[in-house]
């Protein structure tokens, strides 16, 4: 059900919107006459926006879904706080399902509302979960792929002027940002039903496993040099996006932010440098999403 609506062709049928939302926030990038957040005033406002207004989430309540985002992804929160925050989401939900069956709209949640008792359908605990992992999973990853993959540009100047030159590779480009800096540390937690062999070690049943997607994403037998940036090396085999019957249903849509993203900021901007030092950046206090807190940027036409 949630997959007819991310397809490729009614992706693309988004691109019109995308290309708007991202001029808005290029035009107050450039009006700043200082340093810019690009996360902050760009990677987080894009994405967001558009998986708000796909679902059918009001642009008023956006800043809220944000901040229980990064509560709920964090390491570092104390359970109290995680369940205050999960509940807090869970009522919003709840109340915006009783509003979308009283007064459907054109946007993803009300049609899977309404198919809902149909055979095949969600139940209401499986349209809740589904909504929270379409909300978080849906900007959060794509915040970090446009900052991640701005920052390895920035720090590859040479693969940045290679891209500016030659946009054909952006399709490439970013299957490599994604290889080269992934957006999501690790795979949703997996146990183990029965003793299982993995590179020669066996790992008993019922124990937990963690895969490593940017190890994977860095395994030197399927990646040359795998710790060097090349956005025109054969990229497929990474796991950014998942595999299998677990493969992320919204990759059409998180690779045509991407190209609308690194393409914008390309085109408007003929020089992006650092603000700070490498050595000053942090990254998210998530062992789950790979991200920086902040990319403080200059940008000039």
């Amino acid at each position: 059900l949630v997959n007819k609506a991310f397809t490729a062709r009614r992706v693309e049928g988004l691109r019109p919107r995308i290309s708007e939302i991202c001029a808005g926030l290029l035009d107050r990038l450039a009006d700043a006459d200082r340093e810019v957040d690009l996360i902050a005033e760009f990677a987080v406002p894009l994405p967001i926006t558009v998986i708000c207004e796909l679902i059918g989430i009001p642009h008023a309540d956006q800043d809220d879904f944000r901040a229980w985002s990064k509560v709920v992804v964090a390491s570092t929160g104390t359970p109290e706080e995680w369940l205050a925050t999960a509940g807090a989401m869970y009522l919003y939900m709840t109340n915006l399902f009783a509003a979308k069956q009283r007064a459907p709209g054109d946007d993803l949640l009300s049609a899977l509302l309404e198919v809902q008792e149909s055979d095949g359908g969600l139940s209401e605990q499986e349209l809740l979960s589904m909504v929270f992992l379409l909300l978080i999973t849906g900007h959060e990853t794509t915040v970090n792929l446009i900052g991640n993959g701005m920052l390895a540009l920035l720090l590859h100047p040479t693969e940045q002027a290679r891209l500016r030159a030659d946009r054909s590779l952006m399709p490439n480009a970013i299957e490599e940002l994604l290889r080269y800096d992934t957006p999501v540390g690790h795979a949703t937690l997996r146990y183990t039903a029965e003793p299982t062999a993995v590179g020669g070690t066996v790992i008993p049943a019922g124990e937990l496993v963690m895969v490593a997607l940017g190890s994977a994403n860095r395994d030197p037998a399927r990646f040359g040099s795998p710790g060097d940036l090349d956005i025109g090396r054969e990229t497929s085999g990474h796991l950014s996006f998942g595999h299998g019957s677990h493969y992320c249903v919204g990759t059409p849509l998180a690779r045509l932010e991407a190209e609308i993203a690194f393409g914008g900021l390309l085109d408007r901007f003929g020089s992006i440098t650092l603000a700070v030092p490498p050595s000053s950046l942090r990254r998210n206090s998530s062992t789950l999403i790979h991200g920086l807190e902040s990319l403080p940027v200059r940008v000039e036409a």
